[in-house]
């Protein structure tokens, strides 16, 4: 099948699967089919396509699109993803934007990312501030291990541990995570149920971590309507200069507080 067609085909099913953005999920499919860029696919629109046809199957059940492509970018990298780890979202990136604000000005900063799954947040502080010791830990020995390997592949320098919450109690310039706040899966998109549970569903994460916390700044991502509560925990909790920073989309996505 030539690409225009397999793109016409692949848009015609994703869109009557309930996708979301279903020509931009047709065009990464294809173009990773093909082994070129997105862009990079309109320059030969007649080249045959092949190996389409798992890839869209997946997608079409809803299955994540980073899964199903094997890698996802996050700020500057392109991470390794499958369903060992939540999938890297772009309102994350604004908890690492935050973070690297707080660290400004500090040259080697000990910095602890709790629940750091695929390694997202902990890789992307280990990139942009080089003279940073990052350590992620996180409860799931399958995330840590695909952590590692992201690491690896990257090249970067940072400290993997099986290890919960606790941890963020041993003293640190900055403690940052994205615990699971999701209540119930009921209502929302189907692609969810692909990511793993641990990750994604839980109470109490934000409130633990700001109580056992020994470190001067913390940044936490929350859940839609969750900032106002979690902003007045921290406070309870002895931090000052709490603030809450909205992500992209106009959500109140991320809370920090120092001490």
């Amino acid at each position: 099948m030539r690409a225009r067609d397999a793109l016409a085909e692949a848009e015609l099913r994703l869109n009557r699967a309930g996708v979301d953005s279903p020509r931009v999920d047709a065009e990464l499919l294809v173009a990773h089919a093909l082994g070129v860029s997105r862009t990079g696919l309109y320059a030969d629109l007649d080249a045959e396509v092949g190996s389409l046809e798992p890839l869209l199957a997946r997608r079409e059940s809803r299955e994540p699109l980073a899964y199903v492509l094997g890698e996802w970018g996050f700020r500057r990298l392109t991470l390794t993803t499958d369903e060992r780890a939540l999938v890297p979202r772009p309102e994350t990136e604004i908890v690492v934007e935050r973070a690297l604000a707080l660290l400004r000005g500090i040259d080697t900063p000990r910095v602890l990312d709790v629940g750091t799954g695929s390694g997202a947040i902990a890789l992307a502080l280990a990139d942009e501030h080089p003279g940073a010791h990052v350590v992620g830990v996180d409860v799931s020995e399958d995330a840590l291990a695909l952590a590692r390997e992201n690491a690896a592949r990257l090249g970067l320098d940072v400290e993997l541990r099986l290890d919960g919450v606790e941890t963020a109690g041993e003293g640190w310039d900055l403690v940052v995570s994205n615990p699971p706040y999701v209540e119930s899966l009921d209502g929302l998109a189907p692609e969810l149920e692909h990511e793993p549970e641990l990750a994604l569903i839980g109470s109490g994460f934000h409130e633990r971590i700001a109580r056992i916390a020994r470190t001067r700044h913390l940044v936490l991502e929350v859940g839609d309507g969750q900032a106002p509560q979690v902003a007045e925990t921290l406070r309870a909790a002895g931090y000052r200069d709490v603030a809450i920073t909205r992500d992209l989309a106009g959500v109140e996505r991320v809370v920090e507080g120092a001490r």
